[in-house]
């Protein structure tokens, strides 16, 4: 990853948008809409986890999935810029933003699914004002609808591991961790496409006043 150690905290150089919200919020799909849009031109950030893969997922596109003996390789070389694990009911799962070459903020901007815990992570590597969290919000109703009908497509669906997510998810974005955290932007997903267009006016305002700085 390349960022000018003196250029952190500054206005001159690209963002790094972290999309956050509740499971089954609509990050996944809005992300795709966000990055297929041309207007905006952001490079995806593809994370890395050890979770067993989905079946509709892919490896390398929406994560880099890989097993513990890798992970445990790449602590040792240093390459890991922030890691959350999670103690699942199939076991613990990590997820890890890693050092690998993706991101370059001297040319681009880039996207990528943050926790508050990772976004804060990031901030603190990259420089705060060079991280703009966006964060998504669904009732949570709506949310567990979704969750289970997703749930119900997986060859071996796991409705205690939704669950467990569903029930964590109040306490990992409550209403009072999001202010500590600073997350101001919030954007209602009742609507995909006026979520979206919400989400792609802030973004552009932001690159535009970032690139006539």
């Amino acid at each position: 990853m390349i960022v000018d150690a003196s250029m952190k905290d500054g206005d001159n150089v690209g963002k790094i948008f972290c999309l956050m919200g509740k499971s089954s919020s609509g990050k996944d799909t809005i992300s795709k809409k966000l990055l297929q849009d041309e207007e905006l031109n952001l490079r995806l950030v593809i994370p890395y986890t050890t979770r067993p893969i989905r079946h509709n997922e892919s490896q390398g596109l929406e994560y880099h999935f890989i097993v513990e003996g890798l992970l445990a390789e790449y602590r040792k070389m240093g390459k890991i810029i922030e890691q959350r694990d999670y103690k699942t009911i199939n076991g613990e799962w990590s997820y890890c933003t890693l050092d690998d070459g993706q991101i370059n903020l001297l040319l681009n901007n880039y996207l990528l699914i943050a926790t508050l815990e990772s976004y804060k992570t990031l901030q603190n590597y990259f420089g705060a004002s060079n991280i703009i969290p966006l964060y998504i919000e669904v009732e949570d109703g709506v949310r567990l609808e979704r969750a289970l009908e997703r749930e119900k497509q997986e060859t071996q669906p796991n409705y205690e591991e939704l669950c467990r997510r569903f029930l964590a998810d109040s306490n990992d974005f409550s209403k009072q961790k999001l202010e500590d955290f600073g997350v101001q932007r919030h954007y209602l997903n009742d609507d995909i496409i006026e979520c979206f267009n919400n989400i792609k006016t802030d973004v552009l305002n932001i690159t535009k006043k970032t690139q006539q700085s």
